[in-house]
């Protein structure tokens, strides 16, 4: 009775995601859990090890034995750990491998795309006043001409985005693996936390997906395009002289609006991800708080910093992305640490895509919602040892239901006026 109680008090003294009952009840028998959370009885360890040994697509996620009260990683399992070895290093290999031979692909696209812009703006620049320069100030407006060429940064970004990033996180999965099994540094903690974080339920965030979406359909309806808008910027978008002439509604409407169909994605990408970690840990009350309050911050810093037209929700995610980094910090129990440094990674990211895209992103915005999240959470939430999430009280879900309903507001102006 004593060592029941001392494990119910060692359990309680974990974080929700290392506890046992992280994960469902192990029913009788033997089997394995898939990813979309379907359960496969079955008769034996072999069988389950077989399973994990020809399964190409990491469809096993949890596994049971009678052993167990609940369903565990087969990473925890000693029984499954050469399986799990061989094929973690099999898709580790093939993933090197995929993203390598995807990198190598855009970056010469990219050369070549770079070398046909180059080409053409040099011929450019002998037709105007090519007789009145040398050959090395040629080079130099050729330089300079590039590096503030909106169409070769765009392409950077695209080559950063869908060649390097892929390419580096195989490399790094790859060194993470070899840690794991040959200097025994466990990857567990992070595998158990993205594992549980996955199939948690976060309705407010997906509710805010499905209120940037209206937008977004305004805006396909009121261009009549999905590559690029241009109306519905003009109508609801943070337009500097609009906006210092009294039309402050733009600094609510323009968070919700994207320049173009790739906007869109990567932000709403960012946002499924930032607003399931931020809701599970910090509550949902916080989540439109903070969206709202960053969007703002960012807007404003933007107007008074540049004069381009603005629109966009990523002031809000690096509102998120901002709380996400003090609040993990100051309960640094609820999250593993290489998960915490990997939020670092998205503000390098961050960073890197401004740099590139300096003159066609809005990198005020992004630096003023980035600060703005960190203030509210470095402000609201105390640090703690604790490894119980904070709950949120009343005042928050007030506040919080108060600063939806503004967002949903916002998007059905912006609606509103798009569609007029």
């Amino acid at each position: 009775m004593k060592d029941k109680f001392q494990e119910i008090t060692n359990q309680a003294e974990l974080t929700i995601w290392a506890r046992d009952d992280a994960f469902p009840p192990a029913p009788d028998g033997f089997g394995w859990i898939d990813r979309n959370r379907n359960f496969h009885p079955c008769d034996s360890l072999k069988e389950i090890s077989d399973k994990i040994r020809n399964d190409p697509d990491n469809s096993v996620q949890l596994v049971w034995t009678p052993d167990f009260d609940f369903c565990k990683l087969p990473d925890e399992v000693c029984t499954f750990c050469e399986p799990m070895h061989e094929i973690r290093k099999r898709w580790a290999k093939e993933d090197r491998a995929s993203t390598q031979k995807r990198l190598n692909w855009l970056s010469s696209a990219a050369a070549l795309y770079i070398a046909y812009i180059a080409y053409g703006k040099w011929m450019q620049i002998e037709q105007t006043n090519g007789l009145n320069l040398d050959f090395f100030q040629q080079l130099n407006t050729l330089f300079y001409d590039l590096i503030q060429s909106t169409p070769i940064g765009v392409a950077l970004i695209g080559f950063l985005i869908f060649g390097f990033i892929p390419w580096y996180q195989a490399q790094k999965y790859h060194r993470e693996i070899h840690l794991h099994y040959q200097t025994q540094e466990s990857i567990i903690p992070v595998l158990r936390f993205e594992t549980w974080l996955a199939v948690q339920k976060s309705p407010v965030t997906k509710m805010i997906f499905i209120i940037i979406s209206i937008a977004f359909l305004a805006q396909v309806i009121g261009d009549q395009t999905i590559l690029f808008f241009n109306h519905s910027v003009e109508q609801a978008g943070l337009v500097k002289p609009a906006y210092a002439d009294g039309e402050y509604s733009r600094l609510f409407t323009a968070p919700l609006l994207h320049g173009g169909i790739l906007h869109y994605v990567m932000n709403i990408l960012a946002l499924l991800y930032l607003g399931k970690r931020m809701e599970v840990f910090a509550r949902w009350s916080h989540l439109p708080i903070v969206f709202l309050f960053s969007s703002l911050m960012a807007g404003e810093a933007s107007a008074r910093m540049t004069d381009t037209t603005s629109v966009g929700a990523s002031g809000g995610l690096m509102g998120w992305l901002g709380f996400l980094l003090v609040f993990e910090t100051l309960h640094h129990r609820l999250v593993p640490r290489n998960a915490r440094r990997r939020l670092l990674g998205g503000v390098f990211l961050t960073a890197l895509i401004g740099l590139i895209g300096y003159r066609f992103i809005d990198n005020a915005a992004h630096f003023g919602g980035l600060i703005a999240g960190m203030i509210y959470a470095g402000i609201v939430f105390p640090k703690s040892s604790s490894p119980i999430r904070p709950n949120s009280n009343l005042t928050d879900r007030v506040v919080g239901s108060a600063c939806l309903a503004i967002i949903l507001f916002s998007s059905a102006l912006a609606a509103v006026k798009i569609l007029g």
